[in-house]
């Protein structure tokens, strides 16, 4: 008798029916990689600095896979960190607020041009 519900569910040919159907693979894939990429966030999330090597002990999954996720997740800007390849080790970034100096500046520059387009409107008045 099988003992949890994956047992039934393999057991079953309910999983292998599954992957047949393309789209129902596609969501799987998808949500599989979601669930990965926040347990990854849960568990590197207390350190400032972490082995991959435990994060992927405490993952049980394969190192390659896990330096590629974080890979992937730093490159998303979904997490602030750089990974140390030679040493194996994943430094975490402070969440630092974002530079609004650009969008400051786009703002000024668009007020300006209002500006500039009245006092070209009132200077054709006067002539």
């Amino acid at each position: 008798l099988p003992l949890d519900k994956r047992s039934v569910i393999e057991s079953s040919g309910i999983n292998a029916e599954l992957q047949k159907d393309g789209v129902i693979e596609s969501h799987l894939k998808a949500l599989y990689d979601t669930l990965l990429e926040k347990n990854l966030v849960r568990i590197i999330e207390p350190y400032s600095r972490v082995q991959l090597s435990h994060v992927a002990e405490t993952i049980a999954l394969p190192y390659e896979v896990v330096e590629r996720k974080l890979s992937q997740i730093i490159l998303d800007k979904k997490f602030s960190g750089i990974l140390d390849q030679r040493s194996g080790v994943l430094i975490v970034f402070d969440a630092s607020e974002e530079d609004q100096t650009y969008t400051y500046a786009l703002e000024t520059i668009s007020h300006m041009g209002k500006v500039v387009d009245a006092l070209f409107k009132k200077a054709q008045k006067l002539s």
